[in-house]
């Protein structure tokens, strides 16, 4: 079972998988309030494939993933530059499955288009 939008998390600084990343999805509705729609944690191998039902129908606009690096790094005993990660992209093809993966060290980020 896989929901129309995942993400995966890595930890660049250690090469491992985040695991415990508290992400939430938001839908930008009519253009300019943001609505949390879904949230969820990164499982042990920094995956997020349940953060909507499979049978979730997405609408076409602007989503936006917020993933909470501050806990992440807190629970590591590291200090991030960046509390937190917004990963704001849209969505013109509802049908289509999304994948947002993140790469995170405690002074960078890395995100693109997945498959």
């Amino acid at each position: 079972m896989q929901s129309p939008i995942t993400t995966h998390v890595l930890d660049t600084s250690i090469g491992c998988p985040a695991k415990g990343v508290h992400v939430t999805l938001d839908f930008q509705d009519n253009g300019t309030a943001w609505k949390t729609i879904a949230t969820g944690m990164t499982n042990a191998d920094g995956r997020l494939a349940d953060l909507l039902p499979e049978s979730a129908k997405l609408a076409r606009g602007i989503y936006r993933l917020t993933f909470d690096t501050a806990s992440y790094f807190h629970n590591q005993d590291v200090h991030g530059f960046y509390p937190s990660v917004m990963v704001i992209f849209e969505i013109s093809d509802p049908s289509a499955h999304y994948h947002v993966p993140l790469l995170l060290s405690p002074h960078g980020y890395t995100t693109y288009r997945g498959s």
